[in-house]
């Protein structure tokens, strides 16, 4: 065996040996010796088995040999899946195994497949096989290939899942006749592997298949490929060239011979519909373009039936969900843009002192909003109801917000159904700084996208539209092969009242000054009763009116919130590999399993059904009957409850041309 590696002629060699050919039931033994004539005897008739003594005593006959290498239950039998070859070469050691020589393997072999044998070398023993038209040496661990050692009768040569990174060695002295070259799956890089694929060094080729690689250079390699007069097969998928819109289009339109573009025919109809779009190869943009979409959201658990209500001191709670979605950064700047009339966002950090002015309503102060934002740095501890109401899948989705020692006494108390003292002052809040979660980090080389924060709903639309435009397109193959992660995020934040600054009250200043002028009142001017009782009804009503202003602003206006804290609902990976082998549309329904329980259901329930109530008494029409009491039941048995799995929609879009006119409006746009 070379140094360098193991090489082709010594895998074929321990091929040749595993088969056996010299051992029972093949060869010569002591099983059908007498068979064979005396040395003595002309050479004609030494490969010539005598029938006489065929069936002498002790001894085989050739039909039983033949049945055990045959028989799939032999224990000599070859192993499911052995070549025609194999097989030949077996039973001919049975019958004729004195033609079992170097020079008959050299003769014979017009095929060999070397498949998955750790080769990293051709060596020149190969030469040797005269007759050679098909070479498959897939799966291996060659870098380089000297053409000079290739047999010049070869028509077929594979090489596919190799580490091939250019064509360069290939065309030293390649195969005058070769019909068929396979090199997909390799690592072939850079606009100069156009250089190797012309007529000059493959004049008789007619299938290429380059599919998998890393080429980028569409109209460099359309310019070499159409020298090539008798290519009828190309495979090009799975480069990061074929992600471009016009891919297709303009590979037909620029080689005219064409019959198949990666395995689909080419019809006269689609030659057609991209006539003439090769002639403007040099003015379409060289990027890919994709549109995600995000749909509904189901199967969320509502943690708000779980916190208690909030007291005129706080905390008010509000709830919001949102869907995260990793894709590549493009590092040459054009990034993503935004769907007209789609609201989309990309994830930044939160601030963590925002003030909630006069603009937030009431009934939004319960529980509601969202962003989608990365892991804020304070985070404080969530208020839960008892253990038995909150569902185990609820309990197991990751949280931002980390146990630490001198926090497990308090988790503790929670999960039991005590209550946990919030933090009061910034020192205690500095001591719940997070760790960032990882489902909330992009992987490297990614941005994080989110949807627009949405409140709890039995289902949540999130309505989301993305166009992203990448040029590329070297890492965004790579993203594809890896897929993107989907995540569903729940995002709870604590608001408190504002403490204005102590001041004197204005009012307090008149009351003082009213009681002075009511004593001077009385000691001169007592006549006056009926201006006094005026006066009085009138500061009745004004108390009046001051106390209902007072109650009024028992939800202060103004209020402090909290750092987010966040929690993963449910994570998953959603695989992109089909938008690399051809296919426009990826679109799934990512399950995360259930979260929800019978409890929190009924308790959401039972919620929706008093809200629903108040409604219906607020709009009732004058003169109506009023029923003093309703009666509310949920509609499921525990027996027939099934709840709900968590699931998002997701829809990722390759956007591919359609005909020539269409790729000329992409221009234009």
């Amino acid at each position: 065996m070379d140094a360098r590696g193991r090489t082709v002629s010594a895998a074929v060699q321990e091929h040749l040996r595993r088969l056996c050919l010299h051992e029972f039931p093949c060869g010569i033994g002591s099983w059908n010796k007498s068979r064979f004539l005396p040395q003595t005897w002309r050479s004609w008739r030494e490969l010539i088995p005598r029938e006489e003594v065929a069936g002498s005593p002790g001894e085989e006959t050739v039909e039983d040999l033949l049945g055990l290498v045959c028989s799939p239950h032999s224990p000599w039998a070859l192993l499911e899946g052995s070549s025609a070859e194999d097989r030949f070469l077996r039973q001919l050691a049975v019958q004729n195994p004195r033609m079992l020589k170097d020079t008959f393997f050299y003769s014979y072999f017009r095929s060999l497949q070397v498949v998955d044998k750790q080769v990293s070398l051709v060596d020149k023993d190969l030469l040797k096989f005269s007759k050679l038209e098909e070479l498959v040496l897939s799966a291996n661990q060659i870098k380089e290939i000297d053409a000079v050692n290739l047999p010049p009768t070869l028509k077929v040569l594979e090489l596919y899942g190799n580490s091939i990174t250019s064509m360069e060695c290939l065309c030293v002295r390649p195969p005058p006749g070769l019909q068929h070259l396979g090199l997909g799956h390799n690592k072939l890089l850079g606009p100069s592997q156009s250089l190797y694929v012309t007529a000059r060094h493959w004049p008789n080729l007619m299938s290429l298949d380059l599919g998998f690689n890393a080429l980028t250079d569409l109209q460099g390699l359309m310019g070499s490929l159409s020298s090539l007069r008798h290519l009828r097969l190309l495979v090009l998928q799975g480069n990061p060239l074929a992600l471009v819109p016009y891919y297709r289009g303009f590979t037909i339109d620029s080689l005219a011979g064409l019959c198949a573009l990666d395995d689909v025919t080419v019809s006269p109809s689609e030659r057609h519909q991209f006539r003439g779009l090769s002639r403007s190869g040099d003015f379409l943009a060289h990027e890919a373009q994709f549109v995600v979409t995000i749909g509904s959201v189901t199967g969320v658990l509502d943690t708000s039936v779980l916190d208690p209500e909030p007291g005129p001191q706080g905390p008010f709670i509000t709830y919001s969900y949102y869907v995260t979605y990793d894709f590549v950064e493009d590092e040459e700047g054009e990034g993503s843009e935004y769907v007209e009339g789609v609201l989309a966002e990309i994830v930044k950090p939160s601030p963590s002192g925002e003030q909630l002015g006069d603009e937030i309503p009431q009934e939004v102060i319960p529980k509601e909003v969202i962003p989608e934002e990365v892991i804020p740095e304070e985070v404080i501890p969530e208020e839960v109801s008892p253990e038995e109401v909150i569902p185990e899948e609820a309990k197991d989705p990751v949280e931002s917000v980390p146990t630490t020692t001198s926090q497990s006494a308090e988790m503790e108390s929670v999960a039991s159904g005590g209550s946990t003292p919030l933090p009061t002052s910034a020192e205690e809040l500095a001591k719940l700084r997070p760790r960032t979660d990882l489902q909330l980090c992009p992987s490297p080389g990614t941005v994080l996208f989110s949807t627009v924060r949405k409140p709890w709903a039995d289902v949540i639309q999130c309505n989301y539209e993305m166009q992203h435009r990448l040029r590329d397109l070297v890492p965004l193959k790579a993203f594809l092969l890896a897929g993107t992660t989907v995540t569903v995020v729940e995002e709870k934040i604590l608001s408190w009242p504002v403490v204005p600054p102590l001041v004197d009250s204005p009012l307090s200043t008149k009351k003082g000054k009213g009681e002075k002028d009511k004593k001077q009142k009385e000691k001169g001017k007592q006549g006056k009763d009926g201006n006094d009782k005026a006066a009085a009804k009138g500061e009745k009503e004004t108390a009046k009116e001051g106390k209902g202003s007072k109650k009024k602003r028992e939800v202060p206006k103004e209020l402090r919130q909290d750092p987010p804290v966040l929690r993963v609902l449910g994570s998953g990976r959603v695989l992109l590999e089909p938008l690399l082998m051809g296919e426009p549309l990826v679109s799934t329904v990512c399950n995360f399993g259930v979260i929800r329980t019978m409890e929190s259901d009924r308790l959401t329930f039972f919620r929706d059904s008093k809200n629903k109530k108040k409604l219906l008494k607020k709009h009732k029409p004058a003169g109506s009957p009023v029923r003093t009491h309703v009666r509310v039941f949920f509609p499921v048995y525990e027996g027939d409850y099934q709840p709900e799995p968590l699931t998002v929609q997701v829809q990722i879009q390759l956007n591919q041309c359609r005909s020539a006119a269409e790729a000329l409006r992409l221009l234009a746009a």
